[in-house]
């Protein structure tokens, strides 16, 4: 039996590995402060930040994963997002915030939507 916490990095080990097939670099993953973490942090092939939150879940029974990101979560990441560019004097730097789903059914199941939030 996979743990949530091993099902979450997997999830995003998949998505990570899926941006760098796409031509990004991954700046960092799971970036913490006290406000909360931001699971991955990548450059995009055109030079903008990425932020990406990655849900991942074994079944689709407690619905879909992207569901779980209510409008508090979109709060806090944007916040978030705003630190880190303001840490690492990127303030004016292009960015934008992803979200991914991740069903680890047999393949694996990606649903990836750009600039969400």
């Amino acid at each position: 039996m996979v743990t949530k916490i091993e099902l979450g990095k997997n999830g995003e080990s998949l998505i990570a590995d899926y941006l760098i097939k796409k031509g990004y670099e991954i700046l960092a993953r799971n970036w913490r402060i006290k406000g909360g973490e931001i699971d991955l942090i990548a450059l995009a092939p055109n030079g903008v930040i990425v932020f990406v939150e990655v849900k991942s879940r074994s079944s689709q029974a407690f619905g879909h994963p992207l569901e779980a990101i209510t409008p508090e979560k979109q709060s806090r990441l944007i916040r978030l997002s705003l630190a880190w560019l303001l840490e690492n004097k990127k303030w004016n730097h292009p960015y934008r915030i992803d979200c991914a789903a991740v069903l680890m059914s047999s393949p694996p199941e990606i649903d990836y939507r750009a600039g969400v939030i």
